[in-house]
């Protein structure tokens, strides 16, 4: 769904002393660009594309505590890599297809039928996650392939707006993230239900458990967003490049965007830092149920359960950041909020999770067929030598991600979005969202190999000189975080030009 949070456009200033300083100059030409009929028409779009960001982030983040105990009962046994796989096919899926699904797009003239043909697949993919139990001794690979679909399946706004409309995306994102886990949770007392029947024993084809209870809410919510696509209820317009033309002075549209570049140094910069954000975020909750089961010897439902409040604790957190954003950058500057409360707190949150513990974390039987009740030092012969996470560590280091991480991926999104400046950011937010959907899909692949043959040592360590990195990154380009110059074309040159146009009519 990258390309089509690209092409929804940007836009509003919270600050309410921006607003009264830009009315003025935006007033002359808002009745030009729509009337208040097609601005009420636009926002209902918007909202629906508000719904489309949260469901597409709560159809990735409602099966990652789930997806461990429920590939462990479907093939007892099986490797943590599976695990990455099976979570990161889903953002590869939305990599990979992203960009065709904008050609389509562009091509057709309207995001409709793009949007529509997903949605149905994306339907589909949840109830064939619902339905493993009919693809065994198969089942990890039709996991793999359903969370791919998945993926697979994964409007304009004005300058005045840029602000308010990147903060609610980035709302609508996190709490999908943060409100998926606390679902799967809900779920928790479904059980794990009766005991599969024997492969190729199609007697009982539908199954609802904790385990399948996500894929058949993914199916509901994608049905429900189907609908809202249709054409009575969304309406497509394009307005922000009809905004830039007005605001230089130019006769067309492509004319004003030519003139408008935004600077690479600073948007790759902003690029790559998302990458890393957004890989700092998928690596604790993909790991947080294996990780928690590992070190503090809980079980299946216990995992589930316990974490699934403890995200629903972070959605609360998540949306009092979100809240306090506003306030906040009244007193400090986006540009020193992103660098000291996102990155810095994300940053933190993996050195917290580096474990601290006087001795090596509790240790599973050794004669143990599925996971849970400690670590698995068989599997994982790290287990007797490292030092173990104690509870204190693991909840401090949530409640910094939960903070850092709402705080970066807002001002992230808002910044590069006015450093691109006031055009269809359709191309360029696409590459930002790419650069999320490849660090979701390496995220988990690479931290669920990392941890399971070198430890949570290994694994929070390098992510967090890798936040450190960006941070630093961001700090030598700070001076070029700033939307660019919008200014008409200089009077003289305006009337030397004048008479050459004269003398050729």
């Amino acid at each position: 769904m990258g390309w089509l949070k690209g092409s929804v456009g940007r836009a509003r200033h919270t600050d309410a002393e921006e607003d009264d300083a830009n009315s003025d100059k935006q007033a002359p030409h808002l009745e030009v660009l729509e009337t208040a009929d097609e601005k009420r028409a636009r926002w209902r779009s918007v909202y629906i594309i508000y719904f489309t960001m949260f469901q597409m982030s709560l159809g990735f983040s409602i099966v990652l505590t789930g997806v461990w105990p429920y590939l462990d009962k479907l093939e007892p046994g099986s490797q943590k890599e599976i695990l990455g796989v099976a979570v990161g096919a889903n953002p590869l899926g939305q990599l990979l297809f992203s960009p065709l699904l904008g050609l389509w797009a562009n091509r057709s003239g309207s995001a409709r039928a793009p949007l529509l043909a997903t949605l149905a697949l994306f339907v589909l993919a949840s109830a064939l996650y619902s339905q493993l139990h009919l693809t065994r001794p198969h089942a990890k690979y039709w996991m793999v392939l359903a969370r791919f679909l998945v993926g697979v399946s994964s409007a304009a706004t004005l300058v005045s707006e840029r602000t308010r409309a990147v903060a609610i995306v980035s709302l609508a994102q996190v709490l999908g993230f943060v409100v998926g886990p606390a679902l799967q949770a809900a779920a928790a007392p479904l059980g794990a239900g009766a005991p599969y029947p024997p492969p190729g024993d199609f007697s009982v084809p539908f199954r609802l458990d904790m385990y399948t209870a996500a894929g058949w809410i993914n199916a509901l919510l994608g049905t429900i967003n189907f609908i809202l696509f249709l054409p009575w209820c969304f309406k497509e317009k394009k307005i922000a490049a009809r905004e830039a033309m007005i605001a230089q002075g130019k006769d067309s549209e492509k004319e004003a965007l030519e003139s408008l570049k935004p600077d690479p140094i600073s948007s790759w910069t902003l690029v790559g830092a998302f990458f890393v954000l957004v890989f700092n975020f998928v690596l604790l909750e993909t790991l947080a149920t294996s990780l928690t089961m590992d070190q503090f010897a809980w079980s299946k439902s216990q995992a589930l359960e316990y974490m699934g409040a403890l995200m629903s604790a972070g959605a609360v957190v998540a949306c009092l950041t979100f809240a306090m954003i506003g306030p906040l950058t009244k007193f400090f500057e986006e540009r020193a909020l992103l660098l000291w409360g996102g990155f810095l707190l994300t940053g933190m949150a993996s050195v917290f999770c580096i474990p601290w513990g006087p001795g090596p974390p509790p240790l599973a039987p050794r004669n143990a067929t599925e996971a849970g009740g400690g670590c698995p030092q068989l599997t994982q012969p790290w287990c007797a030598s490292s030092r173990g996470l104690t509870l204190t560590q693991f909840l401090i280091g949530y409640a910094c991600v939960s903070v850092g991480y709402s705080l970066g991926v807002t001002l992230i999104q808002t910044i590069f979005s006015k450093v691109l400046g006031p055009r269809p950011q359709g191309v360029w937010m696409g590459v930002l969202t790419g650069a999320g959907c490849l660090s979701r899909a390496l995220g988990p692949v690479f931290v669920s190999a990392v941890y399971a043959r070198r430890g949570p040592d290994a694994t929070f360590g390098s992510t967090a000189a890798l936040t450190l990195a960006a941070l630093l990154a961001l700090r030598l380009v700070y001076a070029r975080l700033r939307p660019p110059a919008l200014t008409p074309d200089p009077t003289p040159t305006a009337h030397e030009m004048q008479p050459l146009h004269k003398d050729d009519t």
